[in-house]
């Protein structure tokens, strides 16, 4: 059955997908929307479901309907605008990693708080180009109160499954796995686990003044262990499997959670409100007139 193509009511949560969640199950899907931004369209048409208590929430395939795109062509900034566009200002992502950390087997769960970026400067990494300039802090990269909620969801995993706080992830290029020497590396810095999606999507979620936390689920060992064969396709998609199903099951405890009244002010995104608008270096007169187009489908309540 076809959804409808628009949603009158504004939604304040998304669910952004990475590798192995490309749907959302035990929700009523209401509306499937094709939006177009001034950085072209997302990464998939954006879902509408419910909640049982009728609450809307997002969902965004990162990869593509049929994982498509490489975590290098991912459209980022699509994907973020359209969802700030429909009014979202809470962001989960979800990002399956390779743990760098014994501690941390394949299909636990991690919180990460830090991140330390590999990536090769090929991805477009942020709104405020083109005849403008801002620089938005980005010390704390996840937002510390959504991981919280997501420790205390923990109950919902099932197979002795746990959730990792306070984690450093490494992101690197990629498509390819790492090499046993970087792998070693990344360890000596302090990196615990690893993946190729988090940048530039945390960031542009911060320009764009939305909360956003992510959760990494383990699929592997990185390839630091000398006496381990490397890590290979087969073995990350069976633990995939069973960390989409702990997924699921998250999703749905977080989904109940975060819509109660007492995160309406998380929702609302208020606490980052215009922490990008006074991060503009750029003076009035001397911004672009594409600049001010693009970042008025962005932000439509500020004046430029």
């Amino acid at each position: 059955m076809s959804l409808p193509e628009t949603y009158d009511s504004p939604v304040s949560l998304a669910i952004i997908g990475g590798t192995g969640i490309s749907r959302l199950d035990g929700f009523k899907s209401v509306a499937s929307l094709n939006i177009t931004t001034p950085w072209g369209s997302p990464s998939s048409p954006v879902i509408i479901l419910e909640t049982p208590s009728g609450a809307p929430v997002a969902f965004i395939s990162r990869h593509g309907l049929y994982h498509e795109y490489t975590p290098s062509e991912v459209p980022s900034r699509a994907n973020i605008a359209a969802l700030r566009s429909i009014g979202v200002r809470t962001i989960i992502a979800f990002s399956a990693v390779g743990s760098l950390r014994e501690e941390i087997p394949p299909r636990d769960f991690v919180i990460p708080t830090q991140i330390i970026d590999r990536t090769k400067g090929i991805r477009p990494a942020t709104f405020f180009d083109g005849g403008i300039v801002a620089h938005v802090g980005f010390s704390d990269p996840f937002d510390e109160r959504v991981g919280k909620i997501v420790k205390a969801s923990e109950g919902a995993l099932e197979g002795g499954a746990k959730i990792h706080e306070g984690k450093t992830l490494v992101c690197m290029e990629g498509p390819q796995f790492s090499t046993r020497a970087e792998s070693k590396m990344y360890r000596s810095w302090g990196g615990d686990i690893i993946n190729m999606s988090v940048l530039p999507e945390s960031k542009l979620a911060r320009e764009a003044e939305i909360h956003y936390a992510m959760i990494c689920m383990a699929t592997d060992y990185d390839c630091f262990r000398d006496d381990a064969p490397p890590v290979n396709v087969p073995e990350v998609l069976a633990h995939m499997a069973a960390n989409a199903v702990n997924a699921q099951r998250l999703i749905g405890a977080l989904l109940i959670e975060l819509v109660k009244e007492e995160h309406v002010d998380l929702l609302s995104g208020e606490a980052l409100k215009e922490s990008s608008k006074w991060a503009i270096c750029t003076k009035p007169e001397g911004i672009s007139k594409e600049a001010k187009e693009k970042l008025g489908f962005l932000f439509p309540e500020w004046s430029l």
